[in-house]
């Protein structure tokens, strides 16, 4: 299973709650699409176990800006992942990311909000699960399946609110 995290926005720890330690713990991987602020929080997340392929976002000190790119480009499962922490121009800059890097899922964060857009490629942002401002606190996981990933925005107890799918090799 893959995790993905976005906009953290703490001093210290993970701020992760009982049930999602338990699911990144449980996951073979966790994407996180920047803003931890600093760096006492992403070696939080990484002392939880899997491992933790993450971007700097716009509110993360100088200290993890050095130790994190801006953009990176992962496969998992067959699946090619474009990270970002946003983009200009929005779901289009988004988009352009994603092709540029040939990618069949684009994770970023930023706008708190979780969001699902199908396309080509999927745009994923798992909203924040410390942090929501004013929206549902969230993260997404995703499954392997044949030739792609079943995905779900999940709220803090794990509840599914919205089911995706991701194909490989678009």
């Amino acid at each position: 299973m893959l995790v993905v995290l976005s906009d953290t926005h703490r001093a210290t720890g993970h701020g992760l709650t009982d049930h999602l330690v338990e699911t990144v713990a449980a996951a073979d991987r966790v994407i996180h699409a920047g803003d931890f602020t600093t760096p006492d929080v992403l070696e939080a997340l990484r002392s939880v176990g899997p491992r933790v392929d993450a971007v700097h976002g716009n509110a993360d000190d100088e200290r993890v800006r050095s130790r994190l790119p801006s953009e990176r480009t992962l496969t998992y499962e067959g699946v090619r992942i474009a990270v970002t922490h946003r983009a200009d121009g929005g779901q289009t800059g988004l988009a352009m990311v994603g092709k540029q890097a040939g990618a069949d899922l684009v994770v970023s964060g930023h706008t708190h909000r979780p969001t699902v857009v199908d396309g080509d490629p999927v745009l994923l942002n798992p909203g924040s699960h410390d942090e929501p401002r004013g929206s549902r606190p969230g993260y997404a996981r995703l499954e392997p399946r044949d030739g792609g990933l079943d995905g779900a925005l999940c709220d803090l107890a794990g509840t599914v609110v919205e089911a995706f799918r991701v194909d490989g090799g678009r």
